[in-house]
């Protein structure tokens, strides 16, 4: 397989730890979201993989381009079930896939750069865009809070679907200054995430792209 990724993308993160935790072998495509002129992203060449021109986009074993991390990782999930990511009980599974499209669908999207470009070409200040940022990710960490359990990651001894979507959402929350002090079980998790070698193998302080 490959991964077309960017070392700073939570979307890219994601896919990285779910394929960390089922043990799957890839190589990673860097594709630079910030290169003159306009991005890497933005070029003839990678519009033709995805014409969405984000990452990321994984090509599976067969040829496919799958885009999407929520796409992509459901495919992972069914292709390659050892060390699943959702639990057996149905209950638990939807409570994973809520948290998880809490994140993916409503705090994310709302600091991805093309939404805060937006707020600066309509005249907002650098100031005005953190404190947007800093709202919608504190309001989604508080819910997200009430919903994961109290022991473990997650939901349970065992990393899974919620764990993949949080740990980046997580890790955009430190880059943006966000406090997580009101948020015990969550750092909790991030804890033990940080002693995790697959979550240390997708960290992006550790893919090709990193600048050093």
């Amino acid at each position: 397989m490959e991964l077309y990724t960017y070392y700073r993308s939570t979307s890219s993160y994601r896919v990285r730890i779910a394929l960390a935790l089922k043990g799957l072998d890839y190589q990673a495509l860097p594709v630079n979201l910030i290169a003159a002129p306009g991005g890497e992203h933005r070029q003839p060449a990678y519009l033709a993989i995805n014409p969405q021109g984000r990452v990321p986009t994984l090509r599976t074993d067969e040829g496919a381009l799958l885009v999407q991390s929520p796409a992509i990782i459901e495919y992972l999930e069914e292709r390659y079930p050892q060390v699943p990511l959702l639990s057996a009980d149905l209950i638990v599974r939807a409570h994973e896939r809520g948290v998880a499209a809490l994140i993916g669908c409503d705090i994310h999207p709302l600091h991805n750069v093309s939404v805060l470009n937006q707020l600066r070409q309509r005249g907002h200040d650098e100031t005005q865009v953190t404190e947007w940022i800093g709202h919608w990710i504190s309001r989604g960490l508080a819910a997200v809070e009430q919903l994961i359990g109290d022991d473990g990651y997650c939901f349970g001894a065992l990393p899974g679907l919620a764990d993949v979507f949080l740990i980046p959402q997580l890790y955009a929350a430190e880059r943006f200054n966000v406090s997580l002090q009101g948020y015990p079980r969550i750092r909790r998790v991030a804890a033990l995430a940080a002693g995790h070698p697959a979550f240390q193998q997708a960290h992006p302080a550790n893919q090709p792209d990193t600048p050093t």
